[in-house]
């Protein structure tokens, strides 16, 4: 059980990085909005490259002969 107090400091630290991070995110100004172009980023990012790893995992399977 030397794992749980670990565990318990990620958890509290997560939580209080998230209270923190809405603090910001939700601050005067530009905040919100860099915030949300940050996020769209990275999700078209994740996207993009989720694509192309499917797309080179499902070449490796398929038999096209060139």
């Amino acid at each position: 059980m030397d794992t749980v107090t670990p565990m318990n400091v990620i958890v509290d630290n997560i939580i209080e990085m998230n209270e923190l991070f809405t603090d910001v995110a939700m601050g005067d100004g530009l905040a919100p909005l860099l915030v949300l172009v940050g996020t769209l980023l990275v999700v078209f990012t994740l996207g993009v490259f989720g694509v192309l790893t499917l797309g080179a995992i499902g070449s490796l399977f398929s038999s096209s002969s060139s």
